[in-house]
Formats: C-alpha cells, structure tokens, sequence
C-alpha cells in the first residue's frame, strides 16, 4: 500500500528583509577584501596596536612577508575603506577607519537573528 504524504505550501519569501542589490555589492567588496588571510591578520594587527595605529615600518616583520606583499594587501584594504593612511614624513601610518566593520557586523546580526 503506497501512502502518500499531504502537500505542505512553503511561505513566500519575503521582499522586506531582501538586501538592495547596491548594498550588496558593497559589502561584497568588503568582504572579498577580508577573505584573504593575510589581509585579516594585517586588520586585526593594525585594530590590536595602540590607538589601533600601526606604522608600516613594523608590519612585514610581524607578518612574515615582504614589503611589496605587504604594499600590496595594505592598498587592498585602504581602497575597501577598512583602513585610512596617514603619511608621517617618511613612515605611513594605517589606522582602523572608525565604523568601517558596521556594515559587516550589522549584516552578520541580521543574519543570525
């Protein structure tokens, strides 16, 4: 004897909570940004060091890399706007940009209920 099952109806999706299509290409630029390992270590450093400002001359020694490596994932994270750079004489200087994680944290919270 085949039993059959009743149909259940799903609930239709609703379009309130739906993401607008340019917020979310910004917060995939972000984190396309934060998906590199390197580059979430060289955040995590520069948002650990006091007044969360780091000078570039300490960063490769910590990180393990080279200088143009290091160049390269820092201009990354500067064009995301996760960090801003200051030109100290002959140092740069990189500094969390205030609120630049929000929308990621915001996104993750909204997610997680």
């Amino acid at each position: 004897m085949i039993r059959t099952l009743p149909v259940l109806e799903c609930a239709p999706a609703s379009n309130d909570e739906l993401m607008p299509a340019s917020e979310a290409e910004q917060l995939t630029a972000v984190l396309k940004v934060l998906a590199d390992p390197v580059r979430l270590r060289l955040l995590r450093l520069v948002a650990d060091s006091p007044d969360t400002t780091a000078c570039a001359c300490h960063l490769p020694g910590a990180l393990g890399i080279s200088q143009p490596t290091l160049s390269h994932h820092l201009k990354k994270l500067v064009e995301s706007g996760l960090l801003e750079r200051d030109q100290r004489g002959r140092w740069v200087h990189y500094r969390l940009r205030a609120g630049a994680l929000g929308p990621v944290a915001a996104f993750v919270s909204s997610c997680t209920g």
